[in-house]
């Protein structure tokens, strides 16, 4: 049933803009006294679920460090980083999401540099320019992960440090009403998942609204193997729970990785 019509860089792109005007909780941007904590050096950052990332996983001194912060739009991240001293560059599809970095900007007296664009093409960016590329969950968002690891890896210098949270594909299993209607683990969905190619777009805008982000599952290959074939060495694992649904109770939603490209 793949629709080859859907664009998915426009659609998300439209529909992030919606989420953003809707109050999304990802595209709520952090308040003044979070960015003057973070000046004093009291700061932390969200790459999967609710909890802070492990500090030993960024610099333990980010002054003057660039940052890449990919597809992690909405005032949040970014601006945090830039507070605690890093020279950062806030990438993401939507505009919208990216006034919301400006707006903090702005409203503090940050520095923060924002780019449009789909997280698979970084051709804004020369080659080995970042410290670390920051990656909360977002790949979903895309069909596809290979160019964007390569990407990564081309635009980080050597002993840069790639951070990327990505779902647990397994989540894509169940059939989404039975989960939220009646907290019914109904499996329904082969993987990998995709919504285009799972359903029509009239069966999608039945279920999920016409205006919803197309998501896409990637296999645990996609996501860490994709990482070892650009040519990072991953050095770190974590895992954590989204209790926002019944499947909670029975596996972690989220998966983050530390990787590094070797010198």
């Amino acid at each position: 049933m793949q629709d080859d019509a859907v664009d998915p860089v426009a659609h998300n792109r439209a529909a992030w803009d919606r989420l953003v005007e809707e109050g999304n909780e990802w595209s709520l941007p952090v308040g003044p006294e979070v960015v003057e904590r973070a000046r004093a050096g009291d700061w932390s950052v969200v790459l999967v679920g609710r909890e802070p990332v492990d500090p030993s996983w960024l610099p333990a001194d980010l002054t003057g460090k660039d940052v890449l912060c990919l597809a992690s739009g909405g005032g949040q991240q970014g601006p945090v980083l830039a507070a605690a001293g890093a020279r950062v560059t806030v990438f993401d599809n939507s505009p919208r999401q990216l006034d919301r970095d400006r707006t903090v900007a702005e409203r503090d007296g940050l520095e923060l540099r924002t780019v449009l664009g789909d997280m698979r093409d970084l051709g804004a960016f020369g080659d080995a320019v970042f410290d670390v590329v920051f990656q909360p969950v977002s790949n979903l968002f895309v069909p596809d992960l290979a160019a964007m690891w390569r990407e990564c890896f081309r635009v980080l210098r050597p002993g840069g440090t790639l951070l990327a949270g990505f779902l647990n594909p397994d989540v894509y299993l169940f059939d989404h009403e039975a989960l939220d209607a009646r907290g019914e683990l109904v499996v329904m969905h082969r993987l990998p998942y995709s919504d285009v190619a799972r359903y029509s777009a009239e069966e999608r805008a039945a279920r999920f609204g016409a205006d919803a982000p197309l998501e896409y599952s990637h296999s645990l290959t996609a996501q860490i193997g994709g990482q070892l074939a650009a040519g990072f060495v991953v050095t770190g694992f974590t895992e954590a729970p989204h209790q926002s649904d019944a499947s909670a109770a029975y596996l972690s939603h989220y998966f983050a990785t530390r990787a590094v490209r070797p010198c």
